[in-house]
């Protein structure tokens, strides 16, 4: 983190969480879909920044981009729509009731479960609702979506909590308890972190206590991203509780105040909800001063994200509430150091969080009964469209893949030829290696793969997989923060070559793959263009004859 952002992230801090640049210049878009000149000037003289940076940091995102006005409808262009193929028709259909300045595009809805999404008035739609757009229109109906949901072995997370004065006794015992005691349950719990790396979530609020500082922060990284992905979105808006106790034990433990929920603009509803679910523990008197007169001081603040899948990335995220262009940030320091605003904080994800409830209450060797030896509790699964039951399910690490596809799942609703697992930067898993899989961190790297955030997305028989890997290495250039060149540019190069090679007599020079994807996955500053290797790797190994065709 270099001087400039160090000084950038302190001006930013001089009003707290309370009047926050990133969320003003949110509010100074809605309505025209992008904060004119007049209020960006204002913002920059009120909070000492500089005019490149306000219009760096606007231009950044998707939804407060100038090229963003004027728009009143998004079609998702997520994995999940593209391969089941249901976003033409519904194009289509929308270009009926809308002109083309007006439809924009969004990167998915989390409506993978039944696709055709779009987001209309600031609400989410999909599967049949396209054909009550007129309706929807006049009214801006709320047109609920259904998704199954499942456990097979321990409900940790799936299991109904009842009411909140009962539930959150959890968190009142843990107050009568030490930080010290409470964080020997989560080293004995041996949680990893869900969002994807899988990293020792005590090993960060132990990081992070052992910091003198009178202010700390707890995050919850709900920027869930990942095409293929709603089970962070399924705890949102069905179990924010379970969150958001997670995070009240989590500021407990390493003597944090602050908790900030940060969730991506894509959801409009868990936004809500988690709002009104933070409004009812201030009316149990649950959060504030000296909770239930104790010395513990802990409050919320929720902040809408406007649209960029680096916002995944957590330095990125710390950026982005700041009110800075989204960056990956280099470390050491690590966040638990020099966080947000400069101060020590812990970043984690929802699901992650919402485990520690479970921990508390039930102690962390009852968590680390449940799964493998390294893979510790549950996992919750999204399936997509092209199962008989897509929905999210939660089964103990260590399950059987095929038990989730064929038992869970109902099986494949139409042939189907590869998983997409772990989001855009996850494995390309072919259906042959089903049965060689298990659920846990473990099993999917052993095997080339990575489990991830454990989103499936389905490739049918029917789909290109040339077209499929030409929309990876477009999506990471779309997403990319731009700091560094092997990033922003290879990823550039390759859909470039992938595009060519699909229009004309153009053969792609294997070394020159191979060499493209050596320096993204060793030159790049973090997992986006680290990662996207990943997939095309599994791609050119496990369909060889299917895409040899487009290779020299």
């Amino acid at each position: 983190m270099n001087a400039m952002s160090k000084n950038l992230s302190e001006l930013s801090g001089r009003k707290g969480l309370d009047k926050n640049l990133f969320e003003e210049l949110g509010i100074s878009a809605d309505g025209s879909g992008s904060p004119g000149t007049e209020a960006m000037e204002k913002l920059r003289e009120e909070f000492l920044v500089g005019k490149a940076n306000v219009y760096g940091t606007v231009t950044f995102y998707d939804f407060l981009k100038p090229e963003n006005k004027g728009k009143k409808v998004y079609v998702c262009n997520g994995s999940a729509c593209m391969t089941a193929g249901t976003q033409e028709a519904l194009s289509k259909e929308l270009g009926k009731h809308y002109s083309a300045e007006e439809i924009g595009e969004m990167c998915c809805l989390g409506r993978c479960h039944e696709n055709s999404a779009f987001h209309a008035g600031g609400k989410n739609y999909s599967g049949d609702a396209f054909t009550a757009i007129e309706n929807i229109k006049k009214e801006n109906a709320i047109i609920a979506d259904h998704y199954q949901v499942g456990s097979m072995g321990t409900p940790i997370i799936t299991k109904d909590y009842g009411e909140i004065k009962e539930y959150y006794q959890v968190f009142l015992n843990c107050l009568n308890k030490t930080p010290e005691a409470l964080l020997d349950e989560l080293k004995a719990s041996g949680l990893r972190g869900r969002g994807g790396a899988g990293f020792s979530m005590a090993f960060k609020l132990d990081s992070c206590r052992n910091v003198k500082s009178d202010i700390k922060f707890i995050v919850c990284n709900a920027d869930e991203g990942d095409p293929g992905a709603y089970s962070d979105r399924y705890i949102l808006e069905q179990r924010p509780h379970a969150l958001l106790m997670g995070m009240m034990i989590a500021g407990y433990i390493t003597g944090a105040a602050h908790g900030v929920v940060y969730i991506r603009g894509e959801y409009p509803e868990s936004v809500t909800i988690i709002q009104d679910a933070i409004e009812a523990l201030r009316k149990e008197e649950l959060i504030g001063k000296r909770v239930r007169g104790s010395g513990f001081d802990f409050d919320f603040k929720v902040i809408k994200a406007q649209g960029a899948y680096i916002c995944g990335e957590e330095t990125a995220l710390l950026s982005s509430i700041e009110g800075q262009r989204p960056e990956v940030r280099v470390r050491p320091p690590y966040p638990t150091q020099q966080g947000l605003f400069n101060k020590p904080t812990v970043v984690n994800n929802v699901e992650t969080l919402a485990n520690l409830p479970f921990i508390m209450q039930e102690g962390g060797k009852a968590f680390a009964a449940i799964g493998t030896e390294k893979s510790t509790g549950t996992k919750l699964i999204s399936l997509d469209g092209f199962f008989n039951r897509p929905g999210i399910y939660e089964v103990n690490m260590g399950t059987p893949l095929r038990v989730v596809i064929d038992e869970l799942g109902g099986g494949f609703r139409q042939p189907v030829k590869a998983m997409h697992i772990g989001g855009p930067l996850g494995g390309l898993v072919p259906v042959a290696k089903i049965d060689e899989l298990t659920v846990d961190f473990d099993s999917f790297a052993a095997a080339g793969f990575l489990l991830g955030h454990a989103s499936v997305v389905c490739i049918p028989e029917n789909f290109p997989l040339i077209k499929y890997l030409e929309h990876l290495f477009r999506f990471t250039a779309h997403e990319s923060c731009g700091k560094c060149f092997p990033c922003r540019l290879g990823s550039t190069r390759g859909y470039e070559m992938l595009e060519k090679a699909q229009s004309t007599e153009y053969k792609i020079d294997r070394r020159l793959m191979n060499d493209l994807l050596e320096t993204l996955e060793t030159g790049s500053l973090c997992a986006l263009g680290g990662g996207l290797p990943l997939p095309v790797k599994n791609a050119l190994k496990y369909f060889d004859e299917e895409l040899k065709a487009y290779f020299a």
